[in-house]
């Protein structure tokens, strides 16, 4: 326990600030793994909403904000894509890439 008057207000204040923290840090935590997992508006959108409510709070940096924001897009719009389409034609240009080697003839 703080000896001094100082120490022991600075202990009420942190015990304060951590226990209105807490729960908006809990919120923001659960929301953007939600988004993670499933890349769709509803989470997305609650995501988004969960950063913006603990930037404007001061439990994250403005910049982590708009970090864990474009991440979280980047992701989704990485799922939204469709894989299968975009492997043939890379094979494609690969095979084409490739010209038929000349048989070398040894004198």
């Amino acid at each position: 326990m703080p000896i001094l008057q100082n120490a022991k207000k600075a202990l009420k204040v942190s015990k304060r600030k951590a226990s209105f923290n807490a729960p908006i840090r809990s919120r923001l935590k659960t929301a953007v793994d939600a988004a993670k997992k499933k890349a769709e508006n509803g989470t997305m959108s609650s995501a988004f909403s969960a950063i913006d409510k603990a930037v404007k709070a001061h439990i994250i940096h403005r910049k982590k904000g708009a970090h864990l924001k474009s991440q979280l897009a980047k992701n989704a719009a990485k799922s939204v894509e469709k894989p299968a389409k975009a492997a043939p034609k890379a094979a494609a240009k690969k095979a084409a890439a490739k010209p038929a080697k000349k048989a070398a003839s040894k004198k």
